[in-house]
């Protein structure tokens, strides 16, 4: 049997315990279902099973317990909660230290995180930009030496987008675009695609910045200027990597059949068409660890929060992905 993956619960207060324990009661009758345990407060994911009117978690002490109790109980690792804005910061971050240390010892397969809030996370102390970067320093390294972290894909099985700039103004995303960043952002699309998702010659289709893919300069200089020369760099050492492509024709049906992920500028240009195509079901996927981690596609959503109405979609889509990636990694 495939370890099972370990699952940080995120913000007790959001809807990660909800979200946990709607997974696991849809995944606990198939045998070939990916296994998990939950990490997080107790308190939590008890209320969220009292409100789904499932039976309790079960507290483990081991971690070869999981495939005995997970078809009639939602495996828990329980972690202590304090009071407070406080309290829930503390748990948040122990559970992803404690789901990034188990698969770094190998007990788990990889690691499944469920949405955190940075704001609040802020307030007490939190010093990373988000949750990618707090789980790349836990781990310590990156696979390409001297280059700035890892890298954000989005899967769905319509569409893998990867972003060369992530969470940035428009402004300061152009700005901050260079050949370096963009092969670096192809290179370990390509490393990526090739070890988690088991494809031997990936095919990479990348986005222009401007319209028209800068019509040949008339409409902008940075497509001839930054992004050609990254292609032409990586297309003379033997990848196959085409563009830059005009946004605005790459993401229908034929034009996706000609590649196996897009290679984005910014933010939104990747997540727009993503989440158009597929908005329930896509998968925040962090490429460049020496571990397997996805996340649902969403955040916290305390508006929702304990009143059953959550949907568990995006988890479950994270949950298959983590296991994939973690089966593809072992051959």
């Amino acid at each position: 049997m495939p370890k099972a993956l370990a699952l940080s619960l995120g913000d007790p207060d959001g809807i990660g315990p909800e979200i946990a324990v709607k997974a696991w009661n849809a995944l606990r009758e198939d045998p070939h279902a990916p296994r998990f345990i939950a990490i997080g407060a107790r308190n939590a994911v008890e209320a969220a099973c009292a409100l789904l009117k499932v039976p309790a978690p079960q507290i483990l002490e081991h971690w070869d317990d999981i495939e005995a109790v997970f078809p009639e109980r939602l495996p828990l690792l329980a972690l202590p909660r304090a009071e407070g804005p406080k309290g829930s910061a503390e748990v948040t971050i122990a559970a992803i230290e404690r789901a990034v240390g188990l698969t770094l010892d190998g007990q788990a397969s990889g690691v499944v995180t469920c949405p955190i809030s940075k704001a609040r996370l802020y307030e007490q102390g939190f010093r990373h930009p988000g949750h990618t970067e707090f789980i790349a320093q836990l781990c310590q390294k990156t696979p390409y030496t001297g280059t700035p972290g890892p890298i954000m894909m989005l899967a769905a099985p319509e569409l893998k987008v990867t972003l060369v700039t992530i969470h940035l103004s428009l402004k300061d995303a152009i700005a901050a675009l260079s050949p370096d960043l963009i092969t670096r952002t192809i290179r370990i699309t390509h490393e990526a695609l090739k070890r988690d998702f088991g494809l031997a010659n990936p095919r990479i289709a990348v986005a222009g910045l401007n319209p028209h893919a800068g019509e040949g300069g008339a409409l902008g200089h940075e497509d001839e200027a930054i992004i050609r020369p990254a292609i032409e760099a990586l297309r003379a050492e033997g990848l196959e990597v085409f563009g830059p492509l005009p946004p605005d024709t790459m993401f229908h049906t034929e034009a996706r059949e000609r590649y196996d992920a897009a290679v984005c500028m910014y933010h939104d240009q990747g997540l727009i068409p993503l989440k158009t195509l597929n908005f329930h079901g896509g998968v925040n996927t962090t490429l460049g660890l020496p571990i397997v981690r996805t996340s649902p596609d969403h955040g916290t959503a305390f508006d929702i929060a304990a009143q059953g109405l959550a949907r568990a979609d995006s988890l479950i889509a994270a949950l298959h992905l983590a296991q994939t990636m973690a089966d593809n990694r072992l051959r």
